[in-house]
């Protein structure tokens, strides 16, 4: 048993590494072509984009585990199968659980893995990619010069040329508006060409001007809208200009330690306790206000000496509508449009308050939604491979063709319900727990009837089965007899 126990590990974790890699390669590419236009042109060093591939490679294990996972069963299986191996091992005694027993155990200790990488390794990869593309978003491009378009990439300075000779680099018909005098477009220099070079240490560029004209207008103290201006014509102008640094500004990453997606499930926990309360107390103080200012509204006013009869009557009654109808008609329509005023204006604050309640609230269950997802990778990881696994036995099919395809469908098929339940569960429309869960709740049945229609050698998934009774229910066959 121990080498056939080697054996099936040895089958299974070929595929899986390569499945694996495979699967991360596909959502890294995806991934890259989303933020393809924050990257470009940043002039940023290889080991910064590295280091940020790497972090982004990490965020994306919980899809690529699943996926590869299934798909690696279902080619594992389906090559034994495909290979006669399992009907050898059948056929020798041994059933399937007892032949999914090693893989068994190895997918356990994943799903252990999964869940210590969900808990302790995601939150720190999604703090560092966060606050490392936030950086990128923030770094300055290069300088790029392109015919006929201002480019202000330059410190201080807004550039337009014409043709550009890409082997010796001149530039023709230059516009060079300068504002290091901080006074607007005071200062235009038009050249008939031109070059830039940059230093060996990228910190300096020299600007060299043929031929051209400098026009700038003279700052003097006088209250006179018009103002002196120079010509300066030139045959070769040099001047030296300041670059940016091109290296990565890198910000402080506590400024994301309190997000949701940052934090492990102790953190969470203590957060959304945290949340909660202050929710709560800011709930139980509109409500205190509410009844004390906005339920019964009290005339601040001081009661008028001659108002002894009101109060004789409050002495002697305590229902309020009777002493409304005691008063003129005047008072009575004022009374009324003043309640109703009052009453708008205080449907308007509670309405806004229940938005502000709702948001708080929503916000406050993707905490919830966190904490549950720790736990749905690794419990996704095992149903899959008891969906695989069996599946693959059933349908005796491996390499990359038909265990792909059913892969993909499946995988698809949990995506859309996993993000369906989760969205519900982000907009309140459905309990959080359940929101996770139903993906795997709706899944592991499918898992259970495959496990038992391959332990019992079912035909469902044979697909011979099926093109023989199609052929057997032939109706050519039908007419030629009824002809005969």
């Amino acid at each position: 048993m121990k080498r056939l126990h080697s054996f099936i590990l040895k089958s299974f974790l070929g595929p899986l590494a390569f499945t694996f890699f495979v699967c991360m390669f596909v959502l890294l590419m995806q991934f890259l072509w989303r933020y393809i236009d924050e990257l470009v042109g940043k002039g940023l060093e290889w080991t910064v984009i590295g280091e940020f591939l790497f972090y982004v490679s990490a965020t994306l294990v919980p899809m690529a585990l699943p996926l590869a996972i299934l798909l690696a069963s279902i080619m594992t299986f389906g090559n034994m199968g495909e290979n006669y191996e399992l009907t050898a091992m059948k056929a020798a005694g041994i059933s399937l659980q007892r032949i999914m027993k090693p893989l068994t155990i190895l997918v356990v200790s994943i799903s252990i893995s999964a869940f210590f990488f969900a808990n302790y390794v995601m939150p720190i990869a999604s703090l560092k990619t966060t606050s490392l593309l936030l950086d990128i978003k923030n770094q300055k491009p290069e300088l790029i010069l392109k015919e006929g378009i201002f480019t202000n990439d330059l410190p201080n300075f807004s550039i337009k040329v014409g043709p550009i000779n890409k082997e010796t680099g001149m530039m023709y018909d230059l516009l060079i508006y300068d504002h290091r005098n901080r006074r607007g477009n005071t200062n235009v220099t038009i050249a008939d060409s031109g070059t830039m070079v940059t230093s060996e240490n990228n910190q300096n560029m020299t600007l060299t001007l043929y031929s051209g004209n400098m026009y700038e207008e003279v700052k003097v103290k006088s209250r006179n809208k018009k103002h002196p201006s120079r010509r300066i014509k030139f045959g070769v102008y040099e001047t030296n200009v300041p670059l940016r640094s091109n290296k990565l500004k890198r910000g402080d990453e506590d400024r994301y330690n309190k997000n949701y997606r940052m934090l492990n499930l102790r953190q969470l926990q203590h957060s959304e306790d945290s949340l909660n309360k202050v929710l709560n107390k800011s709930k139980g103080l509109f409500i205190k206000g509410l009844i004390a200012k906005n339920y019964f509204k009290k005339d601040v006013k001081k009661l008028r000496k001659d108002s002894i009869k009101v109060k004789e009557l409050l002495k002697k009654t305590k229902n309020v509508d009777s002493l409304f109808h005691v008063i003129p008609l005047d008072k009575q329509l004022r009374s009324v449009s003043n309640a109703l005023t009052f009453a708008r204006k205080t449907r308007e604050n509670t309405s806004r308050k229940e938005g502000e309640f709702i948001a708080k609230e929503k916000y406050l269950k993707r905490f919830t939604n966190e904490w549950h997802r720790k736990f749905t990778l690794p419990f996704a990881c095992l149903v899959f491979f008891f969906i695989g696994a069996p599946l693959g036995a059933i349908i005796r099919k491996g390499g990359l063709g038909m265990p792909v395809i059913i892969s993909v469908l499946f995988f698809i098929f949990y995506y859309i319900i996993s993000m369906t339940g989760e969205r519900a569960a982000k907009q309140l429309v459905m309990n959080p727990a359940l929101g996770m869960w139903i993906s795997s709740i709706i899944i592991l049945p499918l898992g259970i009837i495959l496990t038992y229609k391959a332990t019992t050698d079912s035909t469902f998934f044979n697909i011979e089965n099926y093109i023989d009774f199609f052929k057997k229910i032939n109706p050519l066959k039908f007419f030629k007899k009824k002809n005969a």
